[in-house]
């Protein structure tokens, strides 16, 4: 029998690192809506929150980390008292329950920077959520798994009281990084316990010297040398490192140190909407017995999941162990970069698919972070709209993004690692105007990009970014590289590029006090 007496928390029966059989088992017994699909795949529902809840993230303001967070409106600071109140709530709503859940894990391949991680959660889904997103220990390991580095308290079943101050709704995720602990209040989207152990690497690693990023990555299966590719959600991360002719280190989150560089996960979380076979048989297979389904729609009949509705939420999701990718690269750690990628999905339509970008651009273009939001990702996103979130991950940054910056610029430095802007969003108009580029082509560019075919590839001034456009890859459409040359109307191409432009150096001048004359006039030209 396995005890939470520490955390106050006195329940009959706690399962801890249950099977995945055991917490089908559960899930199937105890979660009403929980079903299978016909694959074997755990098929639940998240309820109200089908996508984050940026707004409702909290961090506790104290005198030994106040002064290294960057406070405002993507780190909004609640009072000791308040974290204590809704901890008491989350605890006493666990104590209700007749069983609950525990699993211990790890955040982080390298054995010298990961994290011991304690979830402790009421619903068996949540559970299979972490256990797949999480590093699973060997059973013969748990014996000697010891005090834990963070601890996530996952009531979400249960709202915060919307009186306490500082709340704004029912849903409250709240931090302290000084107790390293995570406290999630209204809402059951899993999403949120992978991001708040993201959030808490986001702080720590940097006080290591170490860049943590919002990236997936592929190594080169002969030379275990790396790529990562940046990008927010709904840009392409999972998609593109899912890919046969390399190894996978990792969909979403990684860490870039001294030796190279490692996935903090042990499981993928990737986007369904849509999901065919065709496109990705990769992560199409890996949704079978051991993965979870979110939000799906399946026929009642065979229970075959229709990928195609999104009539529950636009944000589906599969999470699944790294190790279902049949290529995956087991420890997932890889040498440095020798290319890094910036994804981006351009709602305007102007962007190129691939620009060269020299060393002060790389360092412009990774804190703006420009790209789409795409519908479903977040709650009450309804349809794609242009956005700058820094160091492509904003909401999950804990220091100011010039820091992470400065370390990714040391790093492409030190280790003299080519860096490519792809445009994985709309070519020949903006959205609802023109199509979406091609997964075929952005993978060819890709493709392209790891053979060392565009490093000296020709180039194409582009007057209103001032990036350096490729302008010839192996299995792309040469009209299309160039994006003024796929819309019908030039003139109108050229009002959208100077707005977008405008943009982009309105949102630059919040950063521009942290960084060198070079990098502020690697923008857009005035």
């Amino acid at each position: 029998m396995f005890k939470l007496n520490e955390y106050g928390i006195d329940v009959a029966t706690v399962l801890r690192n249950a099977s995945p059989a055991t917490l089908y088992q559960d899930a199937l017994k105890y979660d009403g809506a929980a079903t299978l699909s016909d694959k074997g795949a755990l098929i639940a529902y998240s309820g109200d929150k089908t996508g984050r809840s940026p707004r409702d993230k909290r961090i506790v303001q104290h005198d030994e980390s106040s002064d290294d967070i960057w406070w405002g409106s993507v780190n909004i600071g609640i009072h000791e008292t308040v974290f204590f109140v809704n901890r008491e709530r989350a605890i006493d709503y666990l104590n209700t329950r007749d069983r609950i859940y525990c699993v211990d894990a790890y955040a982080g391949w390298d054995p010298d920077y990961r994290l011991k991680v304690r979830v402790i959660c009421a619903r068996p889904y949540h559970a299979l959520f972490m256990h797949n997103m999480l590093i699973r220990p060997r059973r013969d390991e748990l014996p000697d798994f010891g005090t834990p580095d963070c601890v996530i308290i996952n009531a979400g079943g249960f709202p915060a009281n919307r009186y306490t101050t500082g709340m704004t709704s029912k849903t409250s995720v709240d931090l302290s990084l000084e107790r390293k602990e995570v406290v999630i209040l209204g809402t059951q989207y899993a999403g949120e316990m992978k991001k708040a152990v993201f959030t808490l690497m986001n702080y720590l690693m940097p006080r290591r010297g170490v860049l943590s990023m919002h990236c997936s990555a592929t190594a080169d299966p002969k030379t275990a040398a790396s790529s990562v590719l940046f990008g927010l959600s709904g840009t392409g991360k999972t998609t593109l490192s899912a890919d046969p002719k390399r190894q996978l280190i990792g969909d979403d989150e990684h860490c870039w140190t001294d030796k190279g560089i490692f996935n903090i996960e042990g499981g993928c979380y990737a986007k369904a909407i849509y999901l065919t076979r065709e496109a990705e048989p990769e992560i199409f297979d890996a949704l079978r017995y051991g993965a979870v389904l979110e939000n799906v729609v399946y026929d009642a009949a065979d229970h075959h999941v229709d990928f195609g509705d999104s009539s529950v939420s636009e944000n589906t999701r599969g999470a699944y162990p790294i190790e279902f990718i049949s290529n995956a690269r087991i420890p997932c750690v890889a040498d440095h970069p020798t290319d890094v990628i910036f994804l981006t999905c351009d709602a305007f339509g102007v962007l190129p698919p691939v620009s060269r970008l020299t060393p002060e651009q790389a360092e412009y273009h990774f804190i703006s972070g420009y790209t789409a939001k795409v519908a479903g990702t977040e709650v009450g996103v309804k349809e794609p709209s242009a956005t700058f979130s820094p160091c492509f991950g904003g909401p999950f940054l804990v220091w100011h993004p010039g820091k992470y910056a400065k370390l990714l610029s040391e790093k492409i430095t030190r280790h003299k690692s080519k860096v490519w802007l792809v445009n994985t969003g709309w070519s020949g108009g903006a959205y609802g105007v023109g199509q979406r580029i091609k997964l075929t082509h952005t993978r060819a560019i890709l493709d392209a990009i790891h053979a060392g075919e565009l490093a000296d590839a020709p180039t194409q001034r582009e007057p209103f970014f001032g990036l350096n456009v490729v302008a010839q890859c192996p299995n792309v459409p040469a009209e299309l590289l160039v994006p003024k040359k796929t819309w019908k109307v030039p003139a109108q191409y050229d009002r959208t590029a100077k707005k977008l432009a405008s943009l982009f150096r309105e949102n630059f001048t919040a950063y521009a006090s942290g960084v060198t004359k070079a990098v502020c006039d690697a923008g857009p030209p005035d």
